[in-house]
């Protein structure tokens, strides 16, 4: 039975960790921590890796038709550790695009604020009037550069995106990108959830073709809004990590985001509310329920 340690680390992001299984494989680790506005917290959400993973296999498997994917092996595979069953995936070894591919259906978070100062987003112009939380006359490719540990992804032009990809890829970055984000928001909106918007990465098979890659449509790339409460004009209520967020910038936390002093710990009944809306978002968009994924050998 292997062990992680068996394994060489390659990377280690806010969330997530990769190891080399061998040439062609790659260990994805999702962890329970939490980012937010570039701070690693020092308070975890349990189950939270469970429910990005879980996530992420559930969309690669209904989208599997649309674009290929990385995903190799997940749960019970011997080339998986027992002590991050629940939370680890493995997956080809890609030549990974330095772009975040970003669709967006609906305005909110840096694309409003860009839409404010110039009325357009990444380039694309949109019409006047609209607001908070507007639905898009149709959704829009909005892409990012990819930035390191503590650092802004920056949003692009598709020119910029043609710039360093080259315009074909460009193109097929685009268009993947709109087509799964549009079948997976019609998924979304049977399950009465809103898909406002989310990103993918994509990387490069050994035989050149595009593979959609990473987490996917999981509540921390994506904002998730009930559809029964939405109403433009206003925030949103959320299945991600936005309650995180407005407990970090409420007076309650005491912190100032502008400050170089790192966020405090969470509250317990802020991390509980949190987990309950992760696992509300995965067991109401996919219709399964948590206790059936796979969990760690040393959670039980």
């Amino acid at each position: 039975m292997v062990a992680l340690s068996e394994y060489r680390p390659v990377a280690a992001g806010k969330v997530r960790e990769l190891y080399e299984v061998d040439e062609n494989h790659l260990l994805m680790v999702a962890s329970d921590r939490v980012s937010a506005y570039d701070h690693v917290l020092s308070t975890p959400v349990p189950d939270k890796g469970r429910v990005l993973t879980a996530m992420t296999v559930f969309w690669l498997e209904l989208l599997g038709d649309l674009v290929d994917n990385h995903l190799v092996a997940v749960g019970d595979d011997p080339r998986i550790p027992p002590e991050v069953r629940g939370r680890a995936l493995l997956v080809r070894n890609l030549d990974m695009l330095p772009v975040e591919c970003v669709a967006r259906g609906y305005l909110t978070g840096s694309g409003l604020s860009e839409y404010r100062s110039t009325g357009a987003v990444c380039g694309v112009p949109l019409p006047d009037g609209l607001t908070e939380a507007s639905a898009l006359p149709e959704p829009i490719f909005t892409p990012a550069t990819k930035a390191e540990l503590g650092e802004h992804d920056e949003n692009v032009s598709f020119a910029a995106v043609a710039e360093t990809v080259g315009p074909t890829i460009a193109d097929r970055l685009r268009d993947l990108t709109l087509r799964v984000y549009e079948r997976a928001a019609d998924h979304a909106r049977q399950r009465g959830v809103i898909l406002a918007d989310t990103k993918f990465e994509f990387g490069v098979s050994s035989t050149g073709d595009l593979v959609l890659a990473d987490e996917v449509l999981t509540p921390d790339s994506s904002r998730y809004w009930p559809a029964d409460e939405y109403e433009p004009g206003r925030p949103q209520a959320s299945f991600d990590k936005q309650y995180v967020r407005d407990w970090l910038t409420s007076p309650e936390s005491g912190w100032d985001r502008a400050s170089d002093v790192a966020p405090p710990p969470l509250p317990a009944e802020v991390v509980a509310a949190t987990r309950q809306r992760y696992v509300e978002a995965y067991e109401r968009i996919t219709g399964r329920d948590l206790a059936d994924w796979p969990t760690d050998a040393e959670q039980g």
